[in-house]
């Protein structure tokens, strides 16, 4: 819709959706990681998948893996009912599909499992992408400077400060772009001359895919655990493949502001998901989820608006800088700087402050929440207090980060 002209006939995508999403725990204890909420309203795999749709590539896979159930239904529910004939956005799982029976040993064996998808498209490129970051990216950008290169494999990569680098692959390249190394999370990375900052993979490629195919065969002889960064990216540039690297930062899509230039996050960890969260109901946050010449798309459901009503004492529900999803009845309560999923509901007298609370949590009277995030269903009693003591949090059974987030996981 919003790419260049026949991208979605050249290019075929597949998106790594299988993550278990360790450091996200409690939140991933029931669902993969890309199927986490994020903003209120959408799922961690939305981002990539609008990025994808609005370029024009209407032909993905999604491979999906650990507790894939509500994270297929999504797809399944939404994604998949909005292509018409010759597209289409489809979940397949080792977990019911695969014929080996086998699950994914690392991001190249996912492609591996379902080569046969990629043999029999026809495409001339392969779009592989990670499915839990947030950022905004017309991808036939990416694809036009692969072709302009005559590139084997483009990745796209993003500077980030040293100290952070050591989390991703690391890239050095030379002065026409092209990646004369690699190195997959780095004790002490490579920083860019003259600068404190790395130039590290976004885990997006744009592969050729004769080439994709002839790669993944031969790994498939050296490493059962076949992994992009550790094994398929070295072997190319060990074989003098044509590896360039794409500068997200010079990526520009319809409606783009120049705050949001590069901005992309891993939200891996608690911390940064809340940050991420937050950032977001600032006056002018750098990623703007407004900009309807680029939006990210999900399954809006039938919900009725949000709604403040004063409850039966005179005390009016306030939503003060803060995002409210369709659904949601704040009753002589305030919400406060934070985020709110559909369907919930804030009764009398309580306050909830800094706080991201997911779809259909339910709080009662005389509630004092801080700086917390509250699984989907959450029923919080009457009097209860969260983010004030610690030791009173940790007693309960709730996840405390080092910074104080407290994260209160369902218990059914």
């Amino acid at each position: 819709m919003f790419g260049q002209d026949n991208v979605e006939k050249n290019t075929i995508a597949m998106v790594l959706a299988g993550g278990k999403g360790e450091q996200l725990w409690p939140l991933t204890m029931r669902r993969a990681q890309p199927s986490v909420t994020f903003a209120g309203k959408y799922k961690l795999i939305d981002f990539v998948l609008s990025n994808l749709f609005n370029s024009g590539i209407r032909k993905v896979y999604i491979l999906t893996q650990y507790r894939a159930f509500s994270l297929n239904k999504h797809i399944r529910e939404s994604w998949g009912k909005w292509t018409g004939l010759g597209e289409f956005f489809v979940a397949i799982s080792p977990e019911t599909s695969s014929e080996s029976e086998k699950w994914f040993k690392g991001t190249a064996d996912a492609i591996l499992q379902y080569l046969r998808f990629v043999e029999s498209s026809n495409a001339d490129y392969v779009a592989i992408f990670g499915a839990d970051h947030i950022y905004r990216m017309d991808v036939s950008q990416m694809i036009n400077q692969h072709r302009q290169n005559r590139a084997d494999l483009t990745i796209a990569a993003i500077e980030v400060p040293a100290s952070e680098a050591r989390r991703f692959g690391v890239l050095a390249m030379d002065d026409e772009g092209r990646v004369r190394s690699f190195e997959e999370k780095p004790e002490c990375p490579e920083a860019i001359s003259g600068c404190e900052t790395c130039l590290v993979s976004m885990g997006n490629y744009i592969f050729s895919t004769q080439k994709l195919i002839e790669v993944l065969q031969e790994g498939k002889k050296r490493h059962e655990n076949l992994d992009f960064g550790r094994h398929v990216i070295p072997m190319m540039l060990e074989s003098r493949d044509r590896v360039f690297a794409y500068d997200f930062k010079n990526n520009v899509i319809p409606g783009f502001k120049s705050e949001e230039r590069g901005y992309w996050k891993d939200v891996g960890t608690l911390d940064a998901y809340y940050h991420a969260n937050m950032d977001l109901i600032k006056c002018t946050p750098q990623l703007d989820l407004y900009n309807y010449k680029w939006p990210i798309l999900t399954n809006q459901g039938n919900l009725p608006p949000a709604k403040t009503v004063t409850d039966g004492e005179g005390n009016a529900g306030v939503n003060l800088e803060s995002h409210v999803s369709g659904g949601c009845v704040t009753n002589g309560a305030t919400v406060c700087r934070s985020i709110l999923g559909p369907s919930c509901r804030v009764r009398s007298n309580s306050l909830v402050e800094d706080s991201i609370l997911f779809e259909n949590v339910q709080v009662g009277r005389q509630v004092k929440i801080k700086k917390a995030i509250i699984d989907r269903g959450v029923v919080i009693p009457d009097r209860t207090v969260i983010g004030y003591d610690r030791e009173e949090d940790e007693r309960r059974g709730y996840t405390v980060t080092d910074s104080g987030i407290v994260v209160v996981p369902r218990k059914d």
